[in-house]
């Protein structure tokens, strides 16, 4: 299919926003609950099979030969999909934690752009490398705190590190979230 804007364009001659076919569209499961992030073909794909539907469009149409089809934007699997909750096993990256704890220091409160994690309890403690032992902390809180345990330091984190809700990873997948996502992801 091909892919222009709203004004008609393809966007290739600076006549509109260029919004390619790999542009991002929030997957729900049959509950409403986000479930993952897909390009637009595969949404699209989904749609033309029935095996979703279109809760929001997005600017511009989708032509073929035979046919045009409005972008979606966020589309809702018609069956329920069992998807795995065992996050714990999920990878456990640098991103990921900062995004958790929306890229702020959990020991003094900090938005610093010099961001890392930190175990609370250190490794070198006996401490392990999983969500519930990790969280951002700014380069000097980090330093100061080094491999003492918060009670030494007398440095606590402001909240409990746990796994970070399904909304992180989606947040992770597309980094500029769409106006038309935010109802689905704050339910979330």
């Amino acid at each position: 299919m091909g892919d222009t804007t709203s004004n008609g364009s393809n966007g290739s001659n600076g006549q509109g926003p260029r919004v390619g076919i790999g542009s991002r569209v929030l997957v729900l499961n049959a509950s409403y609950e986000p479930i993952n992030v897909c390009n637009i073909r595969r949404a699209t794909v989904l749609v033309l099979k029935e095996r979703a539907e279109v809760l929001e469009r997005g600017e511009g149409a989708l032509h073929s030969e035979r046919l045009v089809f409005q972008r979606p934007c966020v589309i809702r699997l018609i069956r329920y999909v069992r998807v795995p909750r065992d996050v714990h096993r999920r990878k456990i990256t640098r991103k990921a934690v900062l995004a958790r704890d929306a890229w702020t220091c959990q020991y003094c409160g900090s938005q610093s752009g010099g961001l890392t994690v930190d175990h609370v309890i250190p490794r070198s403690r006996g401490g392990e490398s999983v969500w519930e032992n990790i969280v951002a902390s700014c380069a000097p809180c980090n330093r100061k705190k080094a491999d003492l345990t918060p009670r030494e330091a007398r440095m606590h984190p402001r909240s409990r590190p746990r796994p970070p809700g399904p909304t992180v990873f989606i947040r992770l997948a597309s980094p500029r979230i769409p106006i038309a996502w935010e109802p689905y992801l704050v339910a979330a």
